[in-house]
């Protein structure tokens, strides 16, 4: 546990101006935590309408994965159940083929701190490849192999594709994701909140 207290911590993130000069929107960090969240998410980084909002996963993609979840929206935002923590805090750009990738800065310079103040997480969701590559040692070449191997991080983690309607021709050419993925999260998920 650090000795800064998580509201305060939290508040340091949102003043965090560290990386501004690579953030083509300037620098609005994006993050929602409780000491007493049972679940979080760790996910890419804000897209566009996350930015402008200030709201983790407002957008297709957390409409997508609250539906992975069976998990509404009055939960979801509760930061008092669900923590939610992107392995970059701003919106890094446009490339060619879609968002930059998050800033290399944030994870290491505020998840251990933040996860310090989250005694009670029984369970993260690792969505998309850059949270699976810091998170989880031995993970497998691809993405689809990580997912595939969740049996290997229970009961810790569950490593998700990126709920992204750019993700659509993956999730159709994996049918087994909705076959076999999604209801042992469900199943999880529901173990957690009862």
């Amino acid at each position: 546990m650090t000795n800064t207290p998580l509201g305060i911590l939290l508040k340091e993130v949102q003043e965090c101006r560290h990386c501004e000069a690579h953030l083509p929107l300037g620098p609005r960090p994006v993050v929602q935590a409780e000491s007493s969240a049972r679940l979080l998410i760790i996910g890419q980084a804000p897209g566009t309408r996350v930015h402008e909002t200030g709201i983790p996963w407002n957008d297709p993609s957390g409409d997508r994965l609250r539906d992975w979840l069976q998990m509404g929206k009055a939960r979801f935002y509760d930061p008092a159940q669900v923590a939610i923590m992107p392995m970059g805090f701003c919106y890094p750009g446009r490339g060619s083929s879609g968002d930059l990738p998050p800033r290399p800065e944030c994870a290491p310079k505020w998840h251990a701190a933040i996860k310090s103040h989250l005694p009670n997480v029984e369970l993260t969701l690792l969505i998309g490849d850059y949270a699976q590559r810091y998170y989880l040692e031995g993970k497998p070449k691809t993405l689809t192999e990580t997912v595939k191997a969740n049996a290997n991080w229970s009961p810790d983690f569950i490593a998700l594709p990126h709920p992204s309607p750019r993700n659509n021709l993956w999730l159709r050419k994996n049918p087994w994701f909705d076959a076999e993925i999604l209801p042992m999260l469900r199943k999880r998920i529901d173990q957690l909140f009862l």
